[in-house]
């Protein structure tokens, strides 16, 4: 016995899952975690509100896996980008220009804004701050990883590389909101430089600055 809809399976539920957290993602872009609704992200992908209910029971549970989802697409991208780079450097400097520049990859969102939301919906919402710490923690063993990479192969200086992720990323988070706010000042370019030259003098390695 089973409540699924007739003449679904596992297998065209995964998709159809898969099309609504794209769906969803679309929305949020558009309109914000907080107004983005079930009825909004049924009629961008094409099918009836209780179709999404049995999908994610709930509206937070639908937000917070299209965000996993956005999460996950990033690291997958930046493991495909950083597979063949063999040198720490090289791999930091990866990472802080899919942060700070524009992204070609039409599968992975563009919008700070999401990330925004994020970070403003977890200070009322349990749920949303359990995925924010998640993602947090994430993206500091991303960085402190290649640190350490990069202090095997001679490259980087022997700081705490857990201290150095914790820099970091709070340096990026900021100069996200200000890519975010389309800051005239802080452009993504100005906050690649920024953060490139901040992680060289501390880690001690010489860079010559991206044209």
């Amino acid at each position: 016995m089973t409540d699924r809809p007739e003449g679904t399976s596992t297998g065209t539920g995964d998709a159809r899952r898969r099309e609504l957290v794209k769906a969803t993602l679309a929305v949020m872009s558009e309109r914000g975690f907080a107004d983005t609704r079930i009825t909004d992200v049924a009629e961008r992908a094409g099918i009836s509100p209780a179709l999404v209910i049995y999908y994610f029971k709930t509206k937070d549970g639908l937000l917070t896996e299209a965000l996993r989802s956005a999460e996950d697409s990033w690291y997958e991208a930046g493991a495909a980008r950083s597979s063949s780079l063999e040198s720490g450097v090289a791999r930091l400097t990866e990472i802080v220009a899919m942060t700070c520049l524009h992204q070609q990859d039409e599968d992975l969102p563009e919008s700070w804004a999401l990330w925004l939301d994020l970070w403003a919906q977890s200070v009322r919402n349990p749920d949303v701050a359990k995925v924010r710490r998640e993602f947090d923690e994430h993206w500091r063993q991303t960085i402190s990883g290649i640190v350490r990479m990069g202090q095997g192969t001679g490259e980087f200086a022997p700081v705490d590389a857990d201290d150095f992720a914790i820099t970091l990323s709070s340096l990026l988070d900021g100069v996200a909101i200000q890519i975010a706010l389309d800051d005239p000042v802080v452009t993504p370019e100005r906050a690649f430089e920024v953060a490139m030259n901040v992680a060289a003098l501390l880690l001690g390695f010489t860079r010559t600055p991206r044209s």
